[in-house]
C-alpha cells in the first residue's frame, strides 16, 4: 500500500474539475433507486461544484474526496465528512457509489480509510451515519462494518410523496480498532 489514502482496490483523492461527468452520472444512476424526485441540474452546475470542490479548504474537518477504483484509475464515487461536533469529539459522513460499481468493496474500503483518518490523524471518539430506512444496501454496508443502530427518527424525511424513517448508525473509536486496527496503513 502506497499510502493512508490508498487501499486494495479504492484510492480516496482531491475532486478534480474534470470529475464533473462522473458526478453527473452519479446522479443520474440514482434517481429510480434513490425514490426522491431533484429538480434538474445543469452540467454547468456539475461543473461548477467540481471546480468548487477542487479548491474547498478543509473547514473544521468537513471535506469531500473522490473514490477511485485502484484497478483502473476510474472514479466511481465520493466519500466526506460534512458535519462535526469537534467539542464533543464527533463526525458524520456520507459515501455514494456509481450504481455500475456497487458490491466490488469500494464503498467498504473507502469508509474504512475514511474512518482510519478521522481517527487517528483527527482524533474523533464517534462517527455517525445517517440512513434511510428502506436503503437496505447501505444498512447492511455499516452493520458489516460494525456500526450499531442508535436510533430512528420516525417520519423524518420527506420525498416521493410520503415521509420515511432515517436511522442513525453509530461507531465508537474503540469499537473500529478491534475491527480495523486505527495504526494500519
Amino acid at each position: 500500500m502506497a499510502s493512508s489514502w490508498t487501499g486494495n482496490r479504492v484510492r480516496l483523492r482531491a475532486v478534480e474539475p474534470d470529475d464533473w461527468t462522473a458526478f453527473a452520472s452519479f446522479a443520474d444512476d440514482d434517481g429510480p433507486r434513490a425514490g426522491r424526485l431533484d429538480l434538474p441540474r445543469s452540467t454547468e452546475s456539475y461543473r461548477a461544484w467540481a471546480k468548487e470542490q477542487a479548491v474547498a479548504e478543509c473547514d473544521d474537518d468537513r471535506f469531500r474526496l473522490a473514490v477511485e477504483a485502484t484497478a483502473t484509475g476510474e472514479l466511481v464515487g465520493t466519500v466526506g465528512s460534512h458535519r462535526t461536533g469537534p467539542r464533543s469529539g464527533w463526525f458524520e459522513f456520507d459515501i455514494t457509489i456509481g450504481a455500475s460499481h456497487r458490491r466490488k468493496g469500494y464503498a467498504t474500503e473507502a469508509v474504512v480509510l475514511l474512518l482510519r483518518f478521522m481517527f487517528a490523524e483527527r482524533r474523533y471518539h464517534k462517527c455517525l451515519a445517517a440512513v434511510l430506512a428502506h436503503n437496505e444496501a447501505s444498512l447492511a454496508l455499516f452493520r458489516g462494518l460494525g456500526f450499531t443502530e442508535e436510533g430512528r427518527l420516525r417520519q423524518h424525511v420527506f420525498f416521493a410523496g410520503q415521509h420515511h424513517d432515517l436511522v442513525m448508525m453509530g461507531m465508537l473509536f474503540n469499537e473500529f480498532d478491534r475491527r480495523h486496527t486505527v495504526s494500519e496503513p
